[in-house]
C-alpha cells in the first residue's frame, strides 16, 4: 500500500512520530514534519519513503537530508531518561511529539499522530491518531525517518562514552548483548531506571 501524501492538500499538516520507546537506554525522540504538497507527492511517487524501521541506514540518511533541506518545516525533540523515569515512557513519547511540533518554524493547522493515543495541550492544533501511521501517510513516515536518524546519531555519540554496551549497533534496545553488558557492568545514567532491566540490577550503578 502506497503512502497517502496528505489528508487535505491545502492544509498545513504536521506528521509526528517517535523512536526509542522500547529501549533500555537513551532518550525517546520525536519529530514533527510539514511537507509541501509537491515534496509529499515526490516522496510518494519515488516509492522510497516508508516507515523508517523498514528502511536501511543508507536510505534513511538520504531521506533525512532531503527532508531537512526541502520540507516546509521540521523539528526534533529528545526526552531524557530521567524525564522518562519521572513521567513514564508513554507520557514522555507524547511530550516529545508536542514539543517537536511547538518548535516548528511554520505552525501547522493539523497534526497527524502515529499511534492510537495523544494528549494535546492548549495552543496546539487539532489532531488525529493513526495506528501504523508511518506506513500510511508521507508526513508521518518523514517524521519517523528524522526521529530514527536523530536518535541513532545521539546513541552513537553516547556509545563513545560507554562502548561496552554496544549502543552503536543496538541503539539502546534490549538485545542479548546489551543485557549481558548490564549484567556484568550495571547501568549508566543513560539507562532508564524505571524499566525492568534484569533482576537485581537496579541497585548497581556504573560510573557516568
Amino acid at each position: 500500500m502506497s503512502l497517502a501524501p496528505w489528508i487535505e492538500k491545502e492544509r498545513l499538516e504536521a506528521g509526528c512520530d517517535e523512536a526509542g520507546r522500547g529501549c533500555l537506554a537513551g532518550p525517546v525522540t520525536a519529530a514533527s514534519v510539514i511537507l509541501s504538497p509537491n515534496l509529499a507527492l515526490e516522496l510518494v511517487n519515488d516509492g522510497v519513503l516508508d516507515d523508517s524501521k523498514k528502511l536501511n541506514k543508507k536510505v534513511r540518511d538520504a531521506l533525512r537530508e532531503k527532508i531537512e533541506s526541502e520540507a516546509l518545516a521540521w523539528a526534533v525533540c529528545h526526552i531524557s531518561p530521567q524525564e522518562i523515569d519521572r513521567i513514564n515512557i508513554l507520557q514522555a513519547s507524547l511530550k516529545a511529539m508536542r514539543e517537536a511540533t511547538k518548535q516548528l518554524r511554520t505552525f501547522p493547522e493539523f497534526m497527524l499522530i502515529d499511534g492510537n493515543r495523544f494528549v494535546t495541550e492548549k495552543g496546539l492544533p487539532p489532531h488525529e491518531c493513526f495506528v501504523k501511521g508511518d506506513g500510511r501517510f508521507a508526513s508521518i513516515a518523514a517524521a519517523s525517518v528524522l526521529a530514527k536518524t536523530h536518535r541513532d546519531e545521539r546513541m552513537l555519540a553516547l556509545h563513545e562514552q560507554h562502548p561496552q554496551y554496544g549502543w552503536e549497533t543496538n541503539a539502546g534496545y534490549p538485545t542479548k548483548g546489551h543485557r549481558a553488558a548490564i549484567a556484568q557492568l550495571g547501568i549508566t545514567n543513560h539507562h532508564r531506571k524505571s524499566f525492568r532491566q534484569l533482576p537485581g540490577l537496579m541497585s548497581r550503578m556504573d560510573a557516568s
